[in-house]
């Protein structure tokens, strides 16, 4: 068990390393993935944890990853409101692709922002708007979060949505 954990957290680095080094443009693997595809690989990832702690620590891993926004991009347009911890999401539409940038102050809040911009990244307007985020219960994210954790979640999630209804009604 301990090996493939090591296995899967040493896969996602590595491929988040070279992706901030722009080895690879973009995240190109998750482009080629539906939003389902994507929640699968979280399940998996996940269930080599045993216990909280564990998916905890990865969590605050994913979220070290995920880089910051600069400083410009931290407005008031892109906090969350609702959240416990600041939250910020911007989204844009490239080749009529949601791609999105995140950040946080509380590391396993920009866990969170990872696992959701990464399953939403790449998509259709669409798609994100159509979405069934089963992985989060899957996972048992929701259960194990503090109530204001958990507003944070789905305010991120509203959020998210609300862009793609925004940028879908561009068009």
């Amino acid at each position: 068990m301990a090996i493939q954990k090591n296995l899967c957290l040493a896969y996602y680095s590595l491929y988040l390393f070279l992706e901030r080094k722009e080895l690879i443009k973009g995240p190109l693997r998750i482009y080629h993935m539906s939003i389902e595809k994507k929640q699968q690989e979280i399940i998996e990832e996940f269930s080599v944890f045993d216990d909280w702690m564990d998916k905890y620590a990865y969590l605050v891993d994913l979220g070290n990853e995920l880089g910051s926004m600069s400083n410009d991009e931290k407005t008031e347009g892109n906090l969350i409101h609702g959240c416990q911890s600041n939250v910020w999401i911007n989204a844009e539409i490239k080749n009529g692709k949601m791609t999105f940038k995140a950040d946080s102050d509380a590391i396993i809040t920009k866990g969170i922002a990872s696992l959701l911009t990464r399953v939403f990244e790449g998509e259709t307007t669409e798609d994100v708007l159509n979405a069934d985020l089963h992985f989060i219960d899957e996972i048992g994210l929701h259960q194990h979060l503090s109530p204001t954790r958990s507003n944070g979640l789905i305010s991120m999630i509203k959020r998210i949505k609300a862009f793609a209804l925004a940028f879908n009604q561009r068009k």
